[in-house]
């Protein structure tokens, strides 16, 4: 197939949500259940952002990345994060070339198109820092020279919320960079039945060995630009910008949310639309992506936490009192 054949017509989500639909089908092949997680992985991926995943080990995090990176024709690399882990095992190194007698740039792990990171709260701050610029800017400055990532470039970064032994938390800033923030939740009693029976008669490896690749970057360009051009009415941009105003009035909260965040919201709220065939907003799309955008974009007080308030619920309280346009 030509890359002229696998552009996507601009202005005409429907070919692309097809594509969506057969890529979800092929990861529900694998995966039991999780449809949210995979919903906005794949909108993170279309609105071209990264991702932070948390959930409890076993609740297939890191399988359901490998998965998306399977199914799209790019690179992919894994980086397990450990306490000794430094910033140049994970952006590359200078090494000397004793024939040319100079130095050279041998990459490290983060130069793939998808990159998954296990465990990111393991790692010190130093190395969590060294992905700031790579993230942000796509691109790394080694030794004053500067690498620049090559497209599709996305982050999927896991990391477990209930241990606190040998974990670093992640600074404000490090998280901002993440346009969404995944909670996994356990399976259901009915999931969990079809996730034994499946590892009972050994699916699973044939099914992982199977899998073969749907989206082209060419694919993946020309979708990203159908997300651009998505349309957003300005009473609906208003909308995003007074959620956006709400989390810095807040009296739960004492760090609101940031231009970054209204804009990765907007975005959002466009992929979500074009996921379900449409080019165009509509205010659904916009409440779906609140919680996943602006939750680990925002920070309680002391007090809202000692009486055990999350998040999730300050924001369900903001959009209670706010007026949906229709």
């Amino acid at each position: 197939m030509s890359a002229e054949e696998q552009q996507i017509p601009v202005n005409d989500p429907n070919p692309l949500a097809e594509v969506i639909d057969l890529v979800k089908e092929r990861i529900h092949k694998v995966i039991v259940g999780q449809h949210d997680m995979v919903d906005q992985l794949l909108a993170a991926l279309l609105a071209d952002g990264h991702i932070l995943i948390e959930g409890v080990p076993g609740v297939a995090k890191t399988l359901t990345a490998k998965m998306l990176s399977l199914l799209i024709s790019t690179r992919f690399s894994r980086i397990q994060f450990t306490p000794d882990l430094m910033p140049s095992d994970v952006l590359g190194t200078s090494v000397q070339n004793m024939q040319a007698g100079n130095f050279q740039f041998r990459p490290g792990p983060i130069f793939s198109n998808i990159v998954l990171i296990d465990e990111i709260n393991r790692a010190p701050a130093k190395t969590q820092a060294a992905l700031f610029e790579v993230m942000e800017e796509r691109q790394v400055t080694i030794d004053g020279t500067t690498h620049h990532m090559k497209a599709p470039f996305m982050v999927i970064a896991t990391q477990n919320p209930i241990e606190h032994e040998g974990t670093y938390r992640l600074p404000e800033g490090q998280l901002d960079r993440f346009m969404m923030k995944i909670i996994v939740g356990y399976p259901s009693l009915e999931e969990e039945i079809t996730i034994l029976e499946r590892h009972d008669s050994r699916q699973m490896a044939e099914m992982l060995q199977s899998v073969e690749a749907v989206i082209t970057p060419e694919m993946l360009a020309s979708a990203r630009q159908i997300i651009r051009q998505t349309h957003i009415e300005p009473k609906l941009i208003a909308f995003i910008a007074k959620i956006i105003y709400e989390t810095r009035n807040d009296r739960s909260l004492y760090l609101g949310a940031s231009p970054r965040a209204s804009i990765a919201l907007m975005q959002i709220a466009k992929a979500f639309s074009v996921l379900r065939g449409r080019n165009f907003v509509i205010p659904e799309d916009i409440l779906v992506a609140v919680n996943p955008v602006l939750r680990h974009r925002i920070s309680l007080t002391p007090e809202r936490e000692m009486e055990g308030a999350t998040t999730d619920g300050v924001l369900k309280e903001i959009i209670a009192r706010m007026e949906i346009p229709r």
